[in-house]
């Protein structure tokens, strides 16, 4: 039986960390609710792109626009099993909005698996959840993490770390690892 997930999403999300969990978590039998502070189901976001083009750090382009599918202010977070935290420029804003910051501390109060990527980090961070735990995330992050009392987890792009019931990532070319491991960490049973 699929589980019930919420994915915290906002503007410029980027666009891959979103769109992709968003469907392969359903594809595999979980309930996906994605919601944002401010906006209610039907609703949309805007994402963004980002690329690694030679330059000191990613590029950026405009993504798709990602209608909203359940609203920030209806949810109940004891209401769900797990939660995903995607990267771009969304959780640098969102750690700032009311609201935001106990629904992520909700999750590792109540030792619900909780999966992050890229600047995902900042929100744990904000948050102060990560603590004594091993953390991936982009590594202009690594700051950040480690401020927050964390191992910094400095892993190839393409890899992601699991600490407990903390699945992290340093950005979308690790969405195989990252959504492996937090699939292992859900209990889900995949058979072929």
């Amino acid at each position: 039986m699929g589980k019930k997930l919420l994915l915290l999403a906002g503007d410029y999300v980027e666009d891959y960390e979103l769109m992709v969990p968003f469907q392969a978590l359903q594809a595999v039998g979980h309930q996906v609710h994605a919601i944002c502070p401010g906006k209610k189901a039907g609703d949309h976001v805007l994402t963004a792109i980002h690329d690694f083009e030679g330059a000191q750090t990613y590029s950026e382009k405009p993504g798709h626009r990602f209608t909203l599918n359940a609203s920030f202010d209806d949810i109940k977070p004891e209401d769900y099993d797990a939660l995903v935290i995607p990267g771009g420029r969304a959780p640098e804003y969102l750690r700032t909005m009311p609201g935001v910051l106990p629904l992520v501390q909700h999750f590792a109060k109540a030792d619900k698996p909780i999966a992050a990527i890229c600047h995902g980090a900042q929100l744990l961070a904000a948050a102060g959840i990560i603590r004594g735990k091993k953390v991936s995330a982009y590594p202009a992050c690594a700051a950040e993490v480690e401020l927050a009392g964390a191992s910094f987890a400095d892993i190839p792009v393409d890899q992601a770390v699991t600490d407990g019931k903390l699945v992290t990532a340093p950005a979308w070319p690790a969405h195989p690892a990252w959504i492996a491991q937090f699939l292992q960490v859900l209990g889900t049973k995949i058979t072929h």
